[in-house]
This record gives structure tokens, sequence and C-alpha cells, in this order.
């Protein structure tokens, strides 16, 4: 092989692998999008829903749903079923098609950022509950954050570790301070994984990557001692309802 030619090999190895990267990424937000849109047409017949409880089998793994449930209401308590095809007259029945097949739809990848939104369903065997994403991902995590810092004004969201995750928190951040100073999160395990969830569905998604991701400001120093690259960014949080 001649010199030119091994670098025509180079040159084109690197499109390859740049291409084979933005196709999976837009694999991975499509199947976002696909659980986004079925928690909108669930929630606008059912505004109490928070999971879908199904199973996968044969060979091609087909869905089958076995109802919808809503948030569990005590520590000891289950979730409620709102929904599980047999009540005569449920608004839900008339989409109970488009569940099955959305829900199949956006596990069909096994790179599906939908799984990390899935979780075994304890109240019966083999079943699978899938969790609705919340309508305001951005709000929800201003809502875990200040569980734990509540004078947060914004986090510092790093999207190179497991898709996305919160590596500092900015407290009484005020507009135009050229300095922001960011302290490490202190947050439970339960909150830091839903954190992570959201956080990467979040770079993932480029509406709201471009709506609520921001370039940290010059004099920014990532609070693990990492290296800033493009991949850190300042999320402000809106103010507490």
């Amino acid at each position: 092989m001649t010199p030119a030619a091994h670098d025509a090999v180079i040159i084109l190895a690197k499109q390859r692998d740049h291409l084979a990267l933005a196709l999976r990424r837009a694999e991975q937000a499509h199947c976002l999008g696909i659980t986004d849109h079925l928690a909108a047409k669930i929630r606008a017949r059912c505004p109490q829903a928070a999971y879908v409880a199904f199973d996968r089998s044969g060979e091609h793994r087909s869905v089958t749903v076995h109802g919808v449930l809503g948030e569990q209401t005590s520590p000891l308590g289950g979730c409620p079923w709102l929904w599980d095809g047999t009540e005569p007259g449920h608004p839900l029945n008339e989409i109970a098609e488009d569940i099955a097949l959305d829900t199949e739809h956006a596990l069909i990848p096994p790179t599906s950022p939908a799984w990390a939104l899935v979780h075994r369903n304890t109240a019966m065997d083999g079943s699978w509950l899938l969790e609705l994403p919340p309508v305001d991902r951005v709000a929800r995590v201003a809502e875990l954050i200040r569980g734990h810092h509540p004078a947060a004004t914004a986090v510092v969201v790093d999207g190179r570790a497991g898709g996305g995750r919160v590596v500092g928190v900015v407290e009484d951040q005020h507009d135009g301070e050229e300095h922001v100073p960011a302290v490490r999160p202190r947050l439970s395990d339960s909150c830091d994984d839903a954190l992570t969830r959201l956080v990467a569905q979040i770079f993932l998604l480029p509406p709201l990557a471009d709506r609520h991701l921001t370039p940290v400001p010059p004099g920014f120093a990532h609070p693990y001692g990492s290296s800033v690259s493009d991949q850190a960014r300042l999320m402000p949080l809106p103010p507490t309802a």
C-alpha cells in the first residue's frame, strides 16, 4: 500500500467512526423521543400515570403490556394500578396497541437509553416497569438537587461520564458573575442515579441540550480536578415554584 493510500484509509476510518457515533447518538435520541411521545399520549388520557408494566417474549422480543401504574404512594406500599385493559370505556383502551408498539420500539436497540428507565416489577413475576420520563426534566433535576442543596441556582454537568453526570453544584450564583465556584454534590445514591439518567437524556436530546446547557464561564475549575472539555456544561436551574 502506498503512503497516499494508507493516509486515505486512515481518514476514511476516522470518518466511519465519526458517522457511526453520530448514528448511535441519533438512534438513542430517537428512542428517547418515542418514550416522550408515549408518555405524552398516556398522560393526556391518564395524568397520574408513572409506569407501563410489560414483558418481552418470543423470538422477536415482542412486548405485551399489562397495564399502567401510578407513583408509589408510601415507602411500604405498591404502585397503584390505573389501567389494566379490562375496564370498559377507559380512555387508555383506545391507544392500547400504541402503548405496546411504542414500548417495543423504544427498547429494540440494546443501547437504547430507555433501558435505564426499566425496573423489575416486584408485584408481578416476569414483568417489568418502564418509568415514564418527567414532563420537565430540568425542573425534576432542580427538585432533586435542592433536596440536598437548597440554595442551588445551577449545576455543572459533564457528558463524558456515563453519558452525563452532575459534577458540581453552584449556590447563590448571580447573572453576570465571571467566577463560578462549584462545590461537589452531596447526594444520596438513589438521587445521584436518578440525576445521572436525567442529565444523560438532556445531553442526548438536541432541543433540550440547546435550550438548557450553556458553556461554563471563564475561570471555571472542574470540581474533580479534571480538564474542562466541551462536554462540561452549566445548567441553570429554574426557580423553586
